[in-house]
């Protein structure tokens, strides 16, 4: 069933006000009144304003056309389709309409039959500019995000770790990272398959989540290997060390049952004039060393940047 869509009816005169209001709802629209051009400003600007707009050409307050300019002016991912009435036999005033930023004009007074079809006009282009605007939205989302686990992909990641870098060294804060690792992920997959293998990895997603404050940047860099961007904390703070215990007691549910699975972490802290791949670098050979002495464990970096 369609979403019942609002209209807003700006008209001074309240029968004509009226009337429409009784046309609209039996063509299954919600209307939304106005009795002149500054209160339908004030329920334009509403969060959830009317996404449909039938507005009079003359009206206390704002006309018409002064309505249409200030609507336009603002910014919004489906902007308004506006049908403004104007007076019948003023080719002049119909240019001035559309000229002001009206999507279509009808003469008053109004044939309904022309009105239907003109309204349902302009409901198509709203449900397509919704459709574009999701679409977009949902490509811009997938440009960022890895498609497996949610989070951010590698490049998204290492973009959002410049940024954090370049903060830290502006406001003189800690930064740390971690380089995180599945032990023994190809055994998983080898044993109990590659889809197995994926549910592990959104089942350690999922569990590095709990512990990771609202404004740290967990990101996939590639194959089973994560980055932890942990702003204003240090490696001292014990936050690796929490991440780790959690995902050892953390069982993982896959097809077969549930398994346990462990994750070896390099950690290091950029200190005021460290670069991306510095950091990075340093985070990497932590992680080697963890891998080398056994796994399951966390190495902070020797020489930490």
């Amino acid at each position: 069933m369609a979403e019942t869509m609002r209209v807003l009816i700006a008209e001074h005169d309240v029968t004509i006000r009226e009337m429409l209001s009784a046309i609209v709802r039996k063509w299954d629209y919600q209307p939304v009144t106005a009795p002149d051009g500054s209160a339908a400003l004030e329920i334009m600007l509403e969060a959830d304003a009317p996404q449909l707009a039938i507005i009079d050409w003359e009206m206390p307050g704002l006309s018409g056309t002064e309505l249409c300019r200030v609507l336009r002016k603002r910014e919004t991912p489906v902007p308004p389709y506006i049908l403004i009435f104007a007076p019948r036999n003023a080719r002049e005033n119909v240019v001035k309409g559309l000229e002001s930023g009206a999507n279509d004009y009808l003469p008053k007074p109004y044939d309904s039959a022309e009105l239907r079809a003109r309204l349902q006009v302009g409901r198509q282009i709203v449900d397509l500019q919704k459709e574009l605007l999701q679409a977009r939205n949902e490509l811009e989302h997938e440009a960022v995000h890895d498609s497996l686990t949610g989070i951010l992909n590698r490049k998204a990641t290492l973009a959002a770790l410049a940024r954090e870098i370049a903060r830290s060294k502006r406001e003189k804060r800690p930064l740390s990272i971690g380089m995180l690792d599945i032990d023994h992920f190809k055994n998983i997959n080898d044993t109990y398959g590659h889809q197995a293998g994926d549910q592990v990895l959104r089942g350690v997603v999922g569990t590095l989540s709990k512990t990771l404050r609202e404004y740290d940047i967990l990101g996939r860099m590639g194959g089973e290997d994560f980055l932890v961007i942990a702003p204003g904390t240090g490696t001292a703070t014990g936050l690796y060390q929490r991440l780790r215990t959690l995902v050892e007691s953390t069982k993982i549910a896959i097809r077969s049952g549930k398994i346990s699975v462990t994750i070896s972490i390099g950690a290091a802290d950029a200190v005021v004039g460290a670069e991306t791949d510095s950091v990075l670098a340093a985070a990497d050979a932590a992680l080697s060393v963890a891998k080398r002495t056994g796994r399951n464990c966390v190495t902070v970096a020797k020489n930490n940047l």
